[in-house]
C-alpha cells in the first residue's frame, strides 16, 4: 500500500510530487540523521578530539587548526540541523555535505597513511566522514525522483 505525500519548500511550492510511504519513511530517516549529524558536527568534533585525539585531532600539543576546523564544522552543523525541518528545500547543502565528506575524508586518508604519527585517524575521523557520506548520499533525494 501506497500513500501520497506532498512535499513543499517553505514557500510552499511542490518540490517532490508524490511520493510513496518507503520514500516519505526515508524522508523521516533522512531529518533524524541530519539532526544527528548536525549535533554531531556542533558538539561532538570537540568532545571526540578531547577523548580520543589520536583519531580525531591532527598534530601534537596546541593547534591553530582544531579551532578552524571545529568553526567550519560547527556551522556546517547548524545549517544541517535547520535543514532537517524541510530536507527536500536543501538538498544542495546536503550533497555539499556527502562531497565535501568524502573529499575530506580521501585527504586525511592519504596523510595518515604517508606520516606513522597520524595513522589513528584511518580507525577514526576518515571513516565517520565516509559514513556521513554514504549515509547522508543514500538517503538523500535525486532531482527528478520522487
Amino acid at each position: 500500500m501506497h500513500a501520497a505525500t506532498t512535499v513543499k519548500d517553505g514557500e510552499g511550492h511542490d518540490l517532490m510530487s508524490r511520493t510513496t510511504t518507503s520514500d516519505a519513511n526515508r524522508l523521516r530517516v533522512l531529518r533524524v540523521v541530519l539532526v544527528v549529524v548536525g549535533l554531531t558536527f556542533v558538539f561532538g568534533i570537540y568532545a571526540l578530539g578531547v577523548v580520543w585525539p589520536s583519531g580525531w585531532t591532527w598534530g601534537h600539543g596546541h593547534s591553530h587548526y582544531l579551532m578552524m576546523i571545529l568553526g567550519v564544522y560547527a556551522t556546517l552543523g547548524i545549517f544541517l540541523l535547520l535543514a532537517s525541518r524541510n530536507p527536500a528545500a536543501h538538498t544542495s547543502l546536503i550533497w555539499f555535505t556527502v562531497w565535501s565528506s568524502v573529499v575530506h575524508a580521501v585527504i586525511m586518508a592519504v596523510q595518515a597513511l604517508t606520516d606513522g604519527a597520524e595513522r589513528g585517524h584511518l580507525i577514526g575521523d576518515v571513516p565517520a566522514l565516509l559514513v556521513v557520506a554514504i549515509v547522508l548520499a543514500a538517503l538523500t533525494p535525486r532531482a527528478g525522483r520522487a
